[in-house]
């Protein structure tokens, strides 16, 4: 017995190699915080390490150019092919006598607010031509106006009286508006009519609209309610008897735009328009862009594989192409007329770490 306390005594006072005690090394070892190694943790996983030798950055840089500068030619070439007319009219339909006073003009209901205007087609435009109204300095991105809809009434009947967010146009005498909010009392309602050598073009207002707007956020059992039925009058109306499913017009308006200056799509013009076409064109002028200082633009466009009329586009990718065939071409003559050797990879960290390791 004696001897085995005398045994256990040494045990416990024994002490490792470097002087430290037994028990407090494992005891720190239990303490510690140190995670479990693994190659993960330690971001020792096989991974791709790249030298970007002078050959690797010409053919980098090569391959950006011959990618972006076809595409941009190309894409410059569609947008310059786009047929456009644009027609500015918001001051050439207020009469002299109201020049100085276009406000109380649009304001009043009893002014004639028909406008006629004739375009001449600069070149052959294939149908479909697309009608679009454009709004400058409308700025529908402003939170509250965005904020100021209901898109759960939007969708369904059972959803009438949820107009919390609509405020000031929520209710007519207690009684809730449908649509409500702001977006949608001020609904665009000018209007166009088109004719060319006195023959009327038709315009198609259907699939004007995004489907899945139709499909999903206008309800198909959703009526119009005592809309612009209040004292101050926004803009145009709506059908009580259509439902806000086949309410086109107030879908397109409804998608509201990102920018102050926006174009949305009126209808199609389905038929050709020839060079030298006079088209007359009779606008009902009601939409007050004059109180905030807007301007109105009427829009006739053909469309090509990118679109619209867009230059941007194609500028900026003969940009990114012509910037980095440049840079191809400035290491060439570097790599040509002021060569620098290359060090050794093997003197690199990861390189060392694997001989290592593997000895």
């Amino acid at each position: 017995m004696p001897d085995t306390v005398v045994i256990d005594i040494r045990m416990r006072g024994a002490k490792s190699s470097n002087g430290v005690d037994d028990d407090s090394v494992s005891s720190s070892k239990k303490n510690s915080h140190k995670p479990k190694y693994s190659r993960f943790t330690q971001q020792d996983l096989p991974a791709c390490k790249p030298i970007l030798t002078p050959g690797l950055v010409i053919a980098s840089f090569t391959t950006v150019a011959v990618v972006f500068l076809p595409l941009g030619l190309a894409s410059l070439f569609a947008s310059e092919s786009v047929v456009e007319i644009v027609d500015r009219y918001d001051k050439d339909c207020i009469p002299g006598t109201h020049s100085n006073l276009p406000l109380e003009y649009i304001q009043n209901s009893k002014s004639n607010k028909i406008c006629t205007r004739n375009l001449i087609v600069p070149k052959l435009m294939k149908s479909p031509v697309y009608v679009y109204y454009q709004l400058d300095n409308f700025y529908q991105n402003h939170r509250r106006y965005v904020r100021s809809r209901s898109d759960k009434q939007l969708q369904s009947k059972a959803s009438e009286n949820d107009v919390s967010n609509c405020k000031p146009e929520d209710l007519v005498d207690g009684k809730p508006i449908v649509p409500c909010g702001l977006v949608a009392w001020s609904l665009f309602n000018d209007t166009y009519n088109f004719k060319v050598e006195n023959k009327a073009l038709e315009v198609n207002k259907k699939d004007i609209a995004w489907r899945s707007d139709k499909e999903r956020k206008f309800g198909s059992d959703v009526y119009p309610i005592n809309f612009q039925a209040g004292s101050l009058i926004g803009g145009g109306s709506l059908n009580s008897s259509i439902p806000l499913s086949e309410q086109e017009d107030l879908m397109v308006w409804m998608r509201t735009a990102a920018l102050s200056t926006f174009r949305k799509l009126y209808g199609r013009i389905e038929t050709d328009l020839q060079a030298n076409d006079v088209i007359e064109v009779q606008i009902q002028n009601n939409y007050n862009s004059y109180g905030y200082g807007g301007k109105k633009r009427l829009v006739l466009s053909t469309t090509t594989w990118i679109g619209g009329k867009n230059n941007s586009l194609g500028i900026a990718y003969i940009f990114i192409g012509g910037l980095n065939l440049l840079l191809a071409i400035s290491f060439i003559l570097i790599f040509v007329f002021k060569p620098r050797p290359l060090g050794d990879p093997s003197y690199l960290s990861w390189n060392k770490q694997a001989t290592i390791s593997s000895n």
